[in-house]
């Protein structure tokens, strides 16, 4: 199980590249950039698809990780991972779908799902890295008790 820990901030990187690689995306657009904006875009969806199953990877392997911090920071905590979490579910299909239109050259119908899709993408990212620094570097994570070798070759 300790091999699979370097996955945690593995992600947290994975999810600040793309951060800033949808962020140049922007900007590149809103200059007129639109090669620079194509090759951030496909690069952020690049850098999500390894989080993501960097991501699988780390929680098949290591389990649920709990919350440590209590009081108000609690409450914080989950204030920023439930909706997180929500629009992390939404976010693969409208990326998805918002890139298919581009490289199809839908670009109307790419620009009017984009207005969505951005921000939404924006906020699961940072809010990822949030929720990384907040559980692993602020407050000591809860991991989950090993399973036995029994419990873990019937899993497997």
């Amino acid at each position: 199980m300790d091999s699979y820990h370097s996955l945690a901030p593995l992600n947290a990187f994975l999810n600040g590249c793309a951060t800033v690689l949808l962020l140049l995306g922007f900007i590149f657009i809103r200059r007129g950039m639109v090669r620079a904006h194509r090759a951030c875009m496909i690069s952020a969806m690049g850098f999500s698809a390894v989080f993501l199953t960097s991501y699988l990877v780390y929680h098949y392997n290591v389990g649920n990780v709990r919350f440590s911090g209590e009081g108000w920071v609690r409450s914080l905590y989950f204030s920023i991972l439930i909706p997180h979490i929500i629009l992390a579910g939404v976010i693969v299909p409208l990326a998805i779908t918002t890139i298919v239109f581009a490289l199809r050259g839908k670009f109307a119908r790419h620009r009017r799902i984009a207005r969505w899709t951005w921000p939404l993408w924006m906020y699961v990212s940072v809010t990822g890295v949030i929720v990384y620094l907040m559980l692993y570097r602020m407050y000591t994570p809860i991991y989950p008790p090993p399973a036995t070798a029994y419990a873990q070759s019937a899993l497997r």
